[in-house]
């Protein structure tokens, strides 16, 4: 691995052109390599601005591609640090997305959907040969080398990459793109290079049909599809797919990281390796025109810069999503909306695997920003709440710790501590007096004690029918205790006032 260029002065190898892209610390601009008059894109990234954990995100990325050298991968050639400014001096790619090329053709089937899509598992391949983990594999990190016709597929953007040892599996936080996430990520479970296998089987489906397997606009339900594997081949658009692009799509989106395929692998199916035989060669007029859509959708959201669900740090805002590199001026800087799914998410919270005893020292703590911090408290307020409505106590007890603390008007007036006081309401209260429950929160506040508790205090309103079908109505104020450990926020402590606690909704079990 060459060592980074720290004591060359940039200007003295370069010189600067035009803006081609802006992020939240960086810009970047077409430079030309002096002595060989080559045109590369230069990301100039502002140190003063970041953090010591930006500094070492930036260290990471720029470590990590400087190790990747493959024709299918956007390559790094230089990385210059200077008093203020780092430089890192990136393959000048002109051809831009792959997939707006797509809608551009006149002819589209197949087998170039094949050809495609082995260019991207033979970047992914290099990739994890080399122990790395993308993690952000997306139509908008998918580009081309030139306008050429044939021109080669690039991976771009390495700014959610992890590094990884071997075929380790540990949790290295909540990073990647809601509609290409995996269900293992979602689940908060241990994970490594298959994440980067189930974003291929994504973006291969959508290669075929022009839409993805997944989607909806509320993201819990999305990630409820995902979890699942629940996607299926809807007639007539997938009619006239061949049985073995539907097999690799399937040993792709396998729930199962173990068992799903690995980029080598991929690369032997015979839909990828015997693509003249196999894959047909029939125009795909329909895909086309839905990819048409598809596209329209991503840019109208502000698929260009994108920005984290919860942090403000480096790498998110990542001009160098490859859209950075891409000669197109005025390319987008919109802030998108969390739920959109071509928003990149980054929480890289670490959590040693205890099973390896490893923790991943290259990924870095983010510190949340506090106003998402605090919609993550009412967030999980609200689903302990709808837990004590629908009577899950295995709910209940996963969001609470196990030595809950709580003041509340059936203890009369008593400190309790544990579950059993609770379980007992579970047990022969909740859901035996009523038919249907909604509870509101109003007016919440939360104050953040640190990064890792915070008290939240709210109106409680809740609405009931009783089993004789008439509606009531009940308000208390409580005060909630929440604190995070291992990336989990639980309910350590609570104080509920007034006459009207959770477990008495209907009349009949105030008797």
């Amino acid at each position: 691995m060459a060592a980074p260029a720290a004591c060359t002065r940039f200007s003295d190898n370069y010189d600067l052109k035009e803006e081609l892209g802006k992020g939240a610390f960086s810009v970047v601009r077409r430079c030309v390599q002096k002595s060989t008059g080559l045109e590369f894109a230069a990301k100039i990234i502002n140190t003063k601005k970041l953090s010591a954990r930006d500094f070492q995100k930036l260290e990471r990325e720029a470590r990590i591609c400087r190790k990747l050298q493959h024709p299918n991968i956007v390559r790094l050639h230089d990385s210059i640090q200077e008093e203020n400014f780092h430089y890192l001096v990136f393959d000048l790619v002109t051809g831009g997305e792959l997939f707006e090329d797509i809608v551009a053709r006149e002819f589209y089937s197949e087998a170039d959907a094949s050809h495609c899509i082995q260019q991207i598992l033979e970047s992914v391949n290099h990739c994890h040969t080399n122990g790395v983990v993308h993690r952000d594999l997306k139509p908008e990190n998918l580009l081309l080398a030139s306008k050429a016709k044939g021109a080669a597929v690039k991976l771009a953007d390495f700014g959610l990459a992890i590094e990884v040892q071997g075929e380790q599996h540990a949790w290295f936080g909540f990073a990647g793109t809601p509609g290409y996430l995996s269900p293992e990520v979602l689940k908060k479970e241990p994970y490594g290079k298959p994440v980067d296998i189930w974003a291929c089987g994504v973006i291969l489906y959508i290669l075929l049909v022009g839409y993805p397997p997944f989607w909806d606009e509320d993201q819990h339900r999305l990630y409820a599809q995902i979890k699942a594997g629940a996607y299926d081949y809807p007639s007539p658009e997938w009619d006239t797919v061949t049985p073995e692009a539907k097999n690799l799509i399937n040993q792709m989106l396998t729930v199962n990281p173990s068992k799903r395929i690995t980029a080598s692998e991929a690369l032997k199916h015979p839909w990828i390796c015997q693509r003249e035989r196999v894959a047909s060669v029939v125009h795909r007029q329909e895909t086309v025109d839905c990819l048409k859509k598809f596209n329209a959708r991503r840019k109208l959201k502000g698929a260009i810069l994108t920005t984290m669900l919860a942090t403000r740090n480096f790498s998110s805002k990542y001009d160098v999503q490859g859209r950075s590199i891409i000669t197109k001026k005025g390319d987008g800087s919109q802030v998108k909306e969390s739920t959109d799914s071509s928003t990149t998410l980054e929480d890289d919270d670490i959590k040693e695997d205890k099973s390896k005893g490893v923790v991943d020292r290259s990924s870095t703590v983010i510190a949340k920003d506090p106003e998402a911090r605090k919609q993550e408290v009412i967030k999980m307020t609200e689903q302990l709440l709808e837990a004590i409505n629908v009577g899950d106590y295995e709910a209940y007890t996963k969001i609470c710790d196990p030595h809950l603390t709580a003041f509340e008007p059936e203890a009369l007036g008593n400190l309790v501590e544990g579950m059993d006081f609770h379980k007992f309401y579970f047990d022969n209260v909740v859901g035996k007096n009523c038919k249907a429950v909604n509870t509101t929160i109003l007016n919440p506040t939360v104050h953040l004690l640190g990064d890792d508790a915070a008290c939240i205090a709210y109106v409680r309103l809740t609405q009931y029918m009783d089993k004789q079908g008439a509606a009531h109505s009940s308000q208390c104020e409580e005060t909630r205790i929440w604190h995070k450990r291992d990336n989990k926020w639980q309910n350590v402590h609570f104080h509920r006032s007034s006459n009207s606690p959770p477990f008495t909704f209907a009349p009949s079990a105030h008797k």
